[in-house]
């Protein structure tokens, strides 16, 4: 991916919950962020409307935000169903006019799109569809069993729980420790922030797994230990297909579950699933570790919690009371110190060395 300076359009949506990849790249890209452009928030910061980025400021026109140089304008929302908004339509026009390449990763590719395709030709600008996949994917073979670096997978008790933020807060202290860690980027976000990777939920059903094997081998790659972003839910009604998918093909030796405690029906569809209650977290590590026990043992070995909306007084009781009832490492890993986590998996990865090093076997359980 280019070292783009971003100019991103949230118009309108700009939210803790509403422009997610948005908040990513300003949390992981600050210093390529120039600008929101979201005129309901004109004039503020984005620290103060989501909690994040600083000074980044938010304005309420492209000539505002033209006039700090940006080089390429980044769709910032990632909307169900993945529909780039019609009243948008002009401002891209504007943007290309400008010479600002357009990043998108939303569902619809608008490289395909003939009437954006054609004036970003006409300019002279390209459009980069985040989400569009590869085309010489495959089945997948089991491969990512016979990796030597542990495999840490990041499941989730809903979507849009923070599997990507705990999988990087992961790494980064991890890196601090002086573990060398590969990321496998399995969303739009994720691509963003790392330059490379497979968006899985735009992957055809039958290579979904496949998609998720390509990507655990790469991040294996002159590393100790890689992270898989998780996606999705395996008790998701809309999202479950892709998450068993990157389940099964990623083959963990171990998963991070991530949880929202205030959260208590699957979220999306503006309240379409209010009709199902979530599993409790104990439930969740059940059916995760039940639903790779055919392909090889792998167990949760730490929750990592999402507790933005809570107290610190409510959200170090979620966790004493998660750790009490599981007997697991239990922490926000944005919040408060991800060491908890991090000690894990490091124990994780040592056993699994040690084990392969005894057993000379090309697949151990490390749980």
């Amino acid at each position: 991916m280019d070292s783009y300076r971003y100019l991103i359009l949230t118009e309108g949506h700009l939210g803790p919950h509403t422009s997610k990849t948005a908040n990513s790249a300003i949390r992981y890209l600050p210093d390529r962020v120039v600008a929101v452009l979201d005129s309901a928030h004109a004039g503020r910061t984005t620290q103060e409307v989501i909690g994040l980025g600083g000074a980044i400021p938010v304005l309420g026109t492209l000539a505002e935000g033209l006039a700090l140089a940006p080089s390429a304008l980044l769709i910032g929302i990632a909307p169900s169903g993945g529909r780039l908004p019609s009243n948008w339509r002009p401002l891209l026009h504007e943007a290309m006019d400008a010479g600002l390449d357009i990043v998108s990763g939303l569902h619809v590719y608008l490289s395909d799109d003939p009437e954006l395709a054609g004036h970003a030709d006409t300019r002279g600008v390209r459009i980069r569809d985040l989400r569009k996949p590869p085309a010489d994917l495959s089945v997948s073979r089991g491969l990512a069993r016979l990796v030597e670096p542990l495999v840490v997978h990041t499941v989730g008790t809903d979507c849009n729980i923070g599997k990507m933020t705990a999988a990087l807060e992961l790494r980064r202290a991890l890196q601090a420790r002086g573990a060398a860690v590969g990321f496998a980027p399995t969303g739009q976000t994720g691509i963003l922030i790392e330059g490379w990777g497979i968006a899985v939920d735009a992957v055809i059903a039958d290579f979904i797994a496949g998609a998720a094997e390509r990507l655990v081998l790469k991040a294996a790659e002159g590393n100790d230990i890689v992270l898989v972003e998780g996606q999705g839910s395996l008790v998701h009604p809309a999202y479950s297909g892709v998450t068993l998918g990157l389940l099964h093909g990623s083959l963990p030796d171990a998963m991070i579950i991530c949880h929202k405690p205030s959260r208590t029906c699957p979220y999306g569809g503006d309240g379409a699933y209010n009709w199902m209650p979530l599993p409790s977290v104990k439930q969740m590590i059940a059916l995760c570790e039940s639903a790779i026990r055919p392909l090889r043992e792998s167990a949760v070995i730490g929750i990592a919690l999402n507790t933005w909306e809570m107290t610190d007084e409510e959200a170090r009781a979620a966790i004493a009371a998660l750790q009490a009832e599981t007997g697991l490492p239990v922490t926000d890993p944005v919040r408060y110190d991800p060491a908890p986590l991090v000690d894990s998996v490091l124990a994780a990865s040592t056993r699994k060395r040690a084990q392969l090093a005894a057993s000379g076997s090309d697949a151990v359980a490390v749980a």
